[in-house]
């Protein structure tokens, strides 16, 4: 039970990686604040990961509105009294194309939720990690800023590079006061995404399921590729006191993908 007696927030919650965060977590022996923009969905994950409602608690936000980010902040507080860990999971992913294709205004909407909208959130959770006597933030990160995938994403790629470069002045910045700062790193996650993503290739190019994910492990000498809950294992350690002296590190989940 690494993270008993700890409040964790987690933003972007859906079916995927925000999920199993939260799943995580809960079972780590945190509590727990979702959000996300869909309420329904969000109320249906809070209660399929704690039926009684005492441990995991539902919050509308958008991590671009500003006041949005504030009545998150505050509803953690409220609720269970403080705020020892933010896990920014939301982000704009769903954006293709390479720099003849994409336009400025994909580049405004993927900046302005993956990096300004991630920032945005974090300024507001600081204050109360503050009054806790220190806190964990973890941003995360994607293997594109480095490795160019086959589906390009040259906007997204770009705003999760530019989140690595604010962990380390996050991580200068809020280190006097005792709150770490640190980016997990994963490369195709199988969850729903990946999981739609290799069916629609197999499907377009009429070969198997398999033979799309034997490509996409094809340089992981672990031969798998991880799991939503893989990562979530990572983020559930930074936030934990076993990573009370770890800030400013990547930590990828990929298999072995890059080396180094």
């Amino acid at each position: 039970m690494i993270l008993e007696g700890k409040t964790v927030l987690v933003s972007g919650v859906g079916p995927g990686l925000g999920g199993e965060v939260a799943r995580v977590a809960k079972r780590d022996g945190a509590r727990v604040l979702i959000g996300a923009r869909n309420e329904s969905r969000l109320q249906e994950i809070a209660k399929g990961i704690d039926p009684e409602g005492q441990s995991v608690v539902a919050c509308p936000v958008d991590v671009t509105d500003k006041a949005a980010c504030a009545h998150f902040v505050e509803t953690a507080e409220e609720r269970f009294g403080g705020v020892d860990a933010l896990v920014s999971v939301a982000a704009l992913d769903t954006l293709f194309g390479n720099l003849e294709t994409t336009t400025a205004e994909d580049w405004q909407g993927t900046i302005g939720v993956n990096v300004i909208g991630t920032l945005q959130l974090v300024q507001a959770a600081v204050p109360a990690m503050k009054r806790r006597g220190g806190g964990s933030v973890v941003l995360i990160g994607s293997q594109s800023y480095r490795l160019p995938p086959p589906n390009k994403q040259l906007a997204y790629a770009s705003s999760k590079g530019a989140l690595i470069s604010a962990m380390y002045h996050l991580a200068s910045e809020l280190g006097p006061d005792r709150i770490r700062v640190n980016t997990v790193v994963p490369t195709w996650m199988w969850g729903p995404p990946v999981q739609m993503y290799v069916k629609w290739q197999a499907k377009e190019r009429g070969v198997s399921e398999d033979e799309i994910k034997g490509e996409i492990t094809s340089g992981m000498p672990l031969g798998e590729i991880p799991a939503d809950d893989d990562v979530a294992e990572a983020v559930a350690f930074f936030c934990s006191d076993r990573a009370r002296l770890i800030t400013a590190q990547t930590l990828a989940v990929d298999s072995g993908e890059v080396m180094g």
